[in-house]
């Protein structure tokens, strides 16, 4: 039987973006929300009306977060802000300011606690690092002598969790204790070929696999809970940065993309980077974490 052919990807939002980052969906509201980083934009859309609206921040914002109470927060720079639906702004928690760090990549787990990462933006390696915020608790360093920290998601059993730092090539996973939120044993879950791009953004589906996108590299990459890869998809646009499930039955793959590192003939043949991708893949995203701060 010949295989089933690759799902299409389609321009959900044309943009366009410069660093588009972390879709994430809001089941309550029926919308996306993302960022734009460089732009300093905070999104959201409506793919049911069309709709949508950004908010602007006052530094780089590396990821937005769903909060239980319906506020969100926002990585800006080293700090981490709660908005709320008035636009009231809350410092929630801050990491020690050091030249070219921001934070990059955030997630809620599944007890609503939040991780938080860092990067350096020249790829200084060893001075970014991976923490944890517990809902009325303090800022924890978990992970340190980090470069390029990036994608997070947690197994559908909720026992295991992933964790990119780019430049490493790799995706590692962790034993998960979700009563504590303490990392156990790692493993490589997955080692990625410079050659077919940087390992960027992960989400993972309802049937446990691990969706990756591939930075440069022009595709998204679902591995099979052992590791394995189980499909590759190639995409119209050069840098895909993160994957997430949306639509009302978590089954639209939407991915962001960027017009960051792209050279000016790239640019030209182009048009469309910096949107937002859409992908119908045959299978459900897991229903979105939020934050219980």
């Amino acid at each position: 039987m010949p295989d089933k052919p690759s799902p299409t990807a389609t321009i959900a939002v044309p943009g366009p973006d410069q660093l588009g980052e972390g879709p994430v969906w809001d089941d309550r509201s029926g919308e996306l929300v993302w960022v734009d980083i460089s732009s300093r934009l905070i999104h959201h859309w409506n793919p049911l009306t069309g709709e949508s609206r950004s908010l602007a921040t006052r530094g780089d914002v590396g990821a937005v977060v769903l909060c239980e109470d319906g506020a969100i927060v926002a990585a800006i720079e080293c700090e981490l802000w709660r908005v709320d639906d008035e636009e009231k702004w809350t410092l929630q928690a801050a990491v020690e300011p050091k030249p070219g760090v921001r934070f990059n990549d955030c997630r809620a787990d599944p007890r609503g606690r939040l991780w938080a990462g860092t990067l350096q933006r020249d790829r200084q390696n060893g001075v970014a690092a991976l923490y944890r915020l517990d809902p009325g608790g303090e800022l924890t360093l978990v992970l340190p002598d980090r470069t390029i920290s990036n994608g997070i998601g947690w197994s559908p059993d909720e026992r295991t969790m992933y964790y990119i730092d780019s430049t490493t090539q790799r995706v590692v996973s962790y034993a998960y204790d979700l009563d504590t939120g303490d990392l156990g044993e790692q493993a490589i879950f997955a080692e990625i070929d410079p050659s077919d791009g940087l390992p960027d953004g992960l989400t993972v589906d309802a049937e446990g696999g691990v969706w990756v996108c591939l930075f440069s590299g022009a595709k998204v990459r679902r591995y099979l809970p052992d590791g394995t890869v189980q499909q590759e998809i190639a995409l119209p646009l050069t840098n895909p940065t993160c994957p997430g499930f949306g639509g009302a039955d978590l089954r639209t793959l939407y991915i962001t993309t960027a017009r960051h590192r792209l050279t000016e003939d790239q640019l030209a043949r182009e048009p469309n980077a910096g949107a937002v991708l859409q992908l119908h893949v045959g299978v459900a995203g897991l229903p979105p974490y939020r934050f219980a701060g």
